[in-house]
């Protein structure tokens, strides 16, 4: 399958979407193994996902019952869903995500000892159809203020009075309900009604951590397609180019390719890159000028890819002081990414963790590390700036994690170099899910 994930060679001298600007730039220093990532098919087309409908299962089956077993683990009668995510983990339903995100407006529910089940938007049931996680779908009852207005109030009760019932049919005297994300009315409600609030984010996320084959499988081709999409931002990085029209480029490959959303909008060009976070903007990027990006990017499957890059606009050789710091983040990644290893707690990782010298220090990246899946994920290492141990959450890597090793470098008055690669934690060490080539310095 990973043979099948890689793109042919294309022409490098073949004009890929008729750029008019290009035609200002001399491209003798452009990358063309960078081309190579676009569809191999032609890059006017989106990437088809070559992976089995088996896989796709498979993944569904393990998440489910990744959270039964936490669920057990914990002796909870039942785990709540609001979180968009929680639930397309659950169950492979993806219904209005972003949208639900900030409307609590359909939820879920697992019982231990029964059923699960959807509560889907009104006139949406049928979005569910053939998911095979979902015992049964059942209309949402809604009780946010935007749906109801002064009637919300009453709206809680029958809620809370649904849940209450299949907790006490299913759960054999326990009342323990796990909830990864609910507004303080409905939480009360719930316990007026005899249940116990437990904390269901630590579960969830626990849960989470731990990524099945088929699960890298289907990541793999989120980075497939996120590879695409910075090749298409690479082809375009030419001066006159806007930083809202390259980052354009990874939510068009993204979008035609059967991805989800980018979580962010983390792409500047010259001075605009420092300090760092700046949103993408209608900037002129000029000749010469560093280009960096995080791509934040939920693709296929809902998996996320993290990707880092910084490379100069029009292809030209970076001038001494971008070389200097772009060596220097290169030296941070690979220091860092060598500690990737099982069994490695977070407090040694952050005592053998590269040093970042002084004067890049107020405006580094507040993180080393960090797991990544359906989206940025527990855990987190901070920049050992940042570490406080009393503060610093506690624990190990292991097996079946992917994270995301991170680089910010910049200093008074330069430009920021971003860089951050994805990273499977193996039995014996570690393998970069990403590819897309470092730049050369």
């Amino acid at each position: 399958m990973a043979a099948q994930l890689l793109a042919k060679p294309l022409d490098p001298d073949k004009p890929y979407f008729g750029n008019p600007l290009m035609n200002k730039v001399d491209t003798a220093f452009k990358d063309d193994r960078k081309l190579t990532y676009l569809n191999s098919e032609g890059a006017d087309k989106p990437l088809i996902s070559p992976v089995p409908d088996a896989v796709l299962d498979d993944a569904r089956a393990y998440r489910l019952g990744r959270f039964r077993d936490q669920m057990a683990k914990r002796d909870v009668a039942a785990l709540l869903l609001y979180d968009p995510i929680n639930i397309r983990y659950a169950f492979e339903s993806s219904n209005m995500q972003i949208w639900t995100t900030h409307n609590p407006m359909r939820y879920a529910m697992i019982l231990a000892d029964g059923p699960a089940i959807l509560w889907e938007f009104k006139g949406c049931e049928h979005l569910n159809d053939g998911l095979p996680g979902i015992d049964e779908v059942r209309t949402a009852i809604s009780w946010m203020f935007m749906s109801k207005g002064d009637k919300a109030e009453g709206s809680i009760g029958p809620w809370a009075d649904e849940l209450a019932a299949l907790v006490r049919e299913h759960g054999g005297g326990n009342t323990r309900i796990a909830v990864d994300k609910l507004d303080p009315p409905g939480l009360v409600a719930l316990e007026e009604r005899g249940l116990t609030y437990v904390e269901g984010t630590e579960l969830t996320e626990i849960a989470r951590v731990i990524k099945s084959p088929s699960e890298i499988e289907l990541m793999r081709w989120t980075i497939r397609v996120c590879e695409a999409g910075i090749a298409r931002i690479y082809d375009h990085s030419v001066p006159g180019a806007t930083e809202r029209e390259l980052w354009a480029h990874l939510h068009f490959e993204n979008a035609r390719s059967g991805g989800d959303w980018l979580e962010t909008k983390l792409l500047t060009c010259g001075s605009h890159t420092n300090p760092w976070y700046k949103e993408c903007s209608d900037r002129v990027c000029a000749l010469g000028e560093m280009i960096s990006f995080d791509t934040d990017m939920i693709g296929p499957y809902g998996y996320c890819a993290d990707l880092s890059r910084s490379w100069t606009c029009g292809y030209t050789p970076m001038n001494d002081t971008q070389k200097r710091l772009y060596a220097t983040a290169r030296d941070q990644i690979e220091h860092n990414l060598a500690l990737v290893v099982p069994g490695m707690s977070y407090a040694e990782y952050n005592a053998k963790s590269w040093r970042i010298p002084a004067g890049h220090v107020d405006y580094r990246y507040s993180l080393a590390l960090h797991g990544v899946g359906m989206a940025d994920e527990y855990p987190v290492v901070p920049l050992h700036v940042d570490f406080d141990e009393k503060t610093a959450m506690s624990g190990h890597l292991e097996p079946g994690m992917v994270v995301c090793v991170e680089s910010l470098i910049a200093e008074v008055g330069s430009e920021s170099i971003k860089l951050e690669t994805q990273v499977l934690i193996t039995e014996t060490g570690h393998e970069r899910l990403d590819s897309f080539p470092w730049e050369d310095v």
